[in-house]
């Protein structure tokens, strides 16, 4: 999961590289960035449930591989618009099938008889740091080889290969978690549809949280460091990997705290990440205004700080909900909805041509404030009916 993280965002601290070299537009960027999430999502509502109907390491396993392929694909079509559009295509595609079953077989494997020492949220805490570390770690070191290394447009790419060939021999040593008994269940297609994700819990607290997850680290990420590069000295690539390391170093920081937040029923971690994203959207509408890449910085901090905790509880309330059947499969439904806010740069650059910056990113902080009131008045009256493998209530 940290080496496809790694693959999926290094591309998103590249923009101003290609601005730069290639002389492709804001929106071109953004398009290129969001075609991400089209491979995405059907792999994941794919992914999820094939897994918990033939294994864990079935879907992952292959993915991981086509993870690789997808940054070599960057990499010989560093000069072409439409070969830089297939490798994102295709890192969606390796994505997705790795999010939804990956965080099952670490929730799996963190608990009897595989960890005998892990506490009940050790699975959502060790996936999020992973996936996390992973967003952060890539960007930062593509925006490096991108500003001062030689072929910046090719050399950002290489440490993510030597990533991937360094976790690729561990995958197969992991052991599968899905018993055979399992696979004389319910087919692919019957798996396909997630029952628990129409629970009263699911729709009023995690639809309303998920989508903030990345509508919070992609604001940081994509949109704020192409505003105000014209006033980074010639740093902009830096500087955008500045950001993108600043954003999700906080989203990981703050986990530990969010998990003791969460408790079961009352989403206040969910809470207080909607509230932190707010405040996040406030700052980087200020930032915007006044054009200050240090106001950037906090901006990006405390945005960074939204992710973590609304990823934390989004998770840890899925994994609540979920039976034992349809872990990966309502992890890829919580991950569908988080990669909405994937297309909010987009978003918001065809929306400049009707409002500034600082208006929309105003009008975002209104959005994230229904949905903090959604979340903060809806959660009390939709407890979690069930325990993990007992029926719905």
């Amino acid at each position: 999961m940290f080496g496809v993280g790694w693959g999926a965002n290094q591309f998103a601290s590249m923009l101003v590289a290609y601005h730069r070299y290639l002389g492709l537009t804001i929106r071109t960027n953004e398009v290129l960035l969001v075609i991400y999430a089209l491979g995405l999502v059907p792999a994941l509502l794919l992914g999820g449930p094939a897994s918990d109907r033939w294994g864990r390491s079935v879907v992952i396993r292959p993915a991981a591989i086509v993870s690789l392929v997808a940054t070599l694909m960057l990499v010989v079509g560093s000069h072409s618009v439409l070969m830089l559009g297939a490798g994102r295509f295709v890192a969606g595609v390796a994505s997705g099938a790795v999010l939804a079953a990956g965080t099952a077989w670490v929730k799996e494997l963190s608990v009897p008889p595989y960890d005998l020492a892990a506490d009940e949220q050790a699975g959502a805490r060790r996936a999020a740091i992973a996936l996390s570390a992973g967003f952060g770690l890539g960007p930062v070191a593509a925006s490096l080889l991108a500003q001062w290394g030689p072929a910046p447009l090719v050399a950002a790419y290489l440490p993510h290969l030597a990533v991937m060939a360094l976790v690729l021999p561990g995958l197969w040593r992991v052991p599968e978690t899905v018993r055979h008994e399992k696979n004389s269940g319910p087919g692919l297609l019957s798996r396909l549809r997630v029952p628990r994700a129409g629970h009263p819990r699911f729709l009023t607290v995690v639809v309303p949280l998920a989508p903030w997850v990345f509508a919070a680290s992609n604001v940081s990420i994509a949109v704020l460091p192409s505003v105000v590069s014209g006033r980074t000295h010639g740093l902009g690539i830096a500087f955008a990997g500045l950001v993108a390391g600043v954003t999700l170093a906080a989203g990981v920081l703050v986990q530990p705290i969010a998990r003791q937040l969460d408790k079961e029923n009352d989403a206040r971690g969910a809470s207080v990440g909607l509230a932190i994203v707010v405040l996040g959207m406030l700052l980087a509408a200020l930032a915007t205004h006044l054009v200050s890449p240090l106001l950037v910085l906090v901006a990006a901090t405390v945005l960074g700080a939204g992710y973590g905790f609304c990823l934390v509880a989004g998770l840890l309330e899925v994994q609540r909900l979920a039976g034992p059947d349809d872990l990966a499969g309502l992890n890829a439904v919580f991950y569908v909805l988080t990669y909405v806010g994937f297309s909010v740069p987009v978003a918001l650059a065809e929306l400049d041509r009707l409002a500034s910056y600082p208006v929309l990113l105003l009008c975002l902080a209104g959005l994230a404030a229904v949905s903090l009131m959604m979340v903060a008045t809806q959660s009390p009256r939709f407890p979690v009916a069930h325990r993990q493998g007992a029926p719905l209530g």
